[in-house]
């Protein structure tokens, strides 16, 4: 039988026109299902359609959800304080150090919330510190970091004083985002990442020893005019060997020995007995005040008369103490603190007046410099109109013209401080001068 179509020709209808009658139901039936099955087929691909346009909107609209929150990223303070922390070396080798940091950071806060707090768009807010001790240990360091990162929910932090510490602190910070500034981190790239690029949370106001080495050159090149030098560094840190490095390198003249201590030694008369044959004009000794003023004391003891160059490590009131005033004359360090800046600016001037009022002594340089750290976040919060830490970070690589202890104070893209820089001369145990240099 030669069926065509549902509804096609038979040879011969007439002779079976009941076979016919049925197969013409049969083929209305399958008409029917076959309009059934497109309007399902039809059904199914709208119902798909809508159902993937919804997830594209709804893919969209969470997108434009998380531009518009990003923002939220970070902590923002609430209620009428904000949060600062203090990551910094309250036991261990360096706690000395760190002692004096926590006391010109303690000061500044003290200073902030007498005069109101820090102005926050249309309304002042006090500063509540939350202060954690690294104990000078790395692993130390990365564990403050987080607790004053995720529970504490600090807008940023002052510290860590080492470079080691704060390089251990940088990944928790990041991760957090909640910047970080520190007052003595000196290695060049502390505020770098491994490719060069600027940490975007990690900032200092500090020199990094590259500046501090090579103006210490500069001042033996051009103001001293040393053809011979000795260097004795401290091998403990990158501080002692980063300084050796940048000054070596700038240095016109020759150096002519170059030997290393290690922090806590207390006899160098060896190694000064090496140098003292060498034909020299000036010793370069980048450390700390509690080694170098035990080498003043003792080559002078030894004869030896010449210039003793240094860093902001020595710029201390105790130096002179341990060297012994009548030892400590032709003594020479950079430093971003000069004891006599107060003569011409006037936010060192009530820094110093300030802290021997609170602490009953000369305040040294490295509390001038926690202060500062604190200045910086004030002023970046302030400039940011809010205490979400993202901000604040984003505020603090703008500064521009900071008044500060330290000297007025912008931040480079490396996230250092552009200030001045000066050399600080010592003679009988008292600071005479203060040289700028170029």
């Amino acid at each position: 039988m030669g069926l065509i179509t549902p509804l096609g020709d038979w040879p011969h209808p007439q002779t079976d026109g009941a076979i016919f009658n049925e197969l013409q139901t049969v083929a209305r039936a399958a008409s029917r299902q076959n309009e059934k099955k497109g309007r399902i087929l039809m059904k199914k691909t709208i119902t798909k359609f809508v159902g993937a346009a919804a997830t594209v909107a709804a893919i969209m609209a969470m997108a434009g959800c998380t531009a518009k929150n990003s923002s939220a990223k970070g902590n923002t303070a609430t209620g009428d304080k904000v949060k600062i922390g203090l990551n910094m070396e309250l036991s261990g080798a360096a706690a000395g150090y760190g002692e004096q940091q926590k006391q010109g950071f303690q000061l500044a806060v003290k200073e902030i919330n007498k005069a109101g707090g820090i102005k926050v768009g249309d309304k002042k807010m006090k500063i509540q510190t939350v202060i954690q001790d690294n104990k000078t240990t790395t692993s130390g360091s990365a564990s403050v970091a987080a607790q004053l990162a995720t529970k504490d929910k600090v807008t940023a932090v002052v510290g860590p004083a080492t470079t080691n510490d704060g390089t251990a602190s940088i990944p928790n910070m990041t991760k957090a985002y909640v910047p970080t500034v520190s007052p003595s981190a000196t290695d060049p790239d502390y505020t770098l990442q491994k490719n060069g690029k600027v940490q975007t949370y990690v900032f200092r106001a500090c020199f990094n020893n590259d500046l501090q080495g090579e103006t210490a050159a500069h001042f033996a090149n051009n103001t001293l005019k040393a053809k011979n030098v000795a260097i004795l560094q401290d091998n403990s840190s990158d501080y002692g060997t980063g300084l050796a490095s940048a000054f070596k390198k700038a240095f016109k003249g020759s150096v002519v020995s170059k030997q290393s201590f290690a922090e806590g030694d207390k006899d160098f008369n060896a190694l000064l007995t090496n140098i003292k044959s060498k034909n020299i004009d000036a010793i370069y000794v980048p450390g700390y005040y509690s080694e170098v003023g035990l080498i003043i004391k003792q080559a002078r003891q030894a004869g030896i008369n010449v210039p003793i160059i240094g860093s902001d490590g020595m710029a201390d009131p105790k130096l002179a103490k341990i060297a012994g005033d009548q030892n400590a004359s032709k003594i020479y360090y950079t430093t971003p603190f000069s004891t006599m800046s107060g003569a011409t600016n006037k936010t060192a001037k009530k820094f110093m007046a300030d802290f021997k009022a609170a602490y009953g002594q000369d305040a040294p340089t490295f509390s001038a410099l926690a202060y500062d750290s604190v200045l910086m976040i004030k002023q970046a919060i302030e400039d940011a109109k809010s205490t979400n830490s993202v901000k604040v970070a984003q505020a603090l690589a703008k500064i521009k013209d900071m008044p500060a202890v330290t000297g007025t104070t912008s931040v480079d893209k490396n996230h250092d401080p552009e200030k001045p820089i000066v050399v600080e001369q010592m003679t009988k145990g008292k600071v005479v001068s203060a040289t700028a240099v170029k």
